[in-house]
């Protein structure tokens, strides 16, 4: 199993468990992530801290939760990077885009705030 789903109160976490988000992983998370906007949520943290390499599609997936959580309105926190992984969405101007926390307290405290303002 690369991923572990856990629903929670206002949100949904994405773990990835696989060292690697690349080719192989991402478009498996890309359909988990579709269905779990199928099923109403709007919502997303995902973490990231076992991966320790990304690569273009694994970009594409993130973005692809980015995208499903802003069009309903909703927030999306990517979190727990690793250096490498950290470098590449700094490289790629996406920590302008997307919300980068530190680790799941902050993230959910993100999470809360954004609540709040919506």
């Amino acid at each position: 199993m690369d991923f572990k789903i856990d629903k929670k109160d206002g949100y949904t976490l994405v773990q990835v468990l696989n060292s690697r988000l690349d080719t192989h992983i991402a478009p498996e998370l890309k359909s988990k992530l579709v269905l779990i906007f199928s099923e109403g949520e709007k919502n997303i943290l995902l973490n990231l801290d076992a991966c320790t390499y990304c690569d273009s599609s694994g970009l594409s997936a993130i973005l692809v939760a980015n995208r499903l959580c802003k069009n309903a309105n909703g927030t999306f926190v990517l979190y727990g990077l690793q250096p490498a992984v950290e470098k590449l969405i700094i490289i790629s101007q996406l920590d302008t885009v997307l919300n980068v926390s530190d680790n799941l307290s902050v993230a959910e405290s993100f999470m809360n705030n954004s609540e709040i303002e919506n």
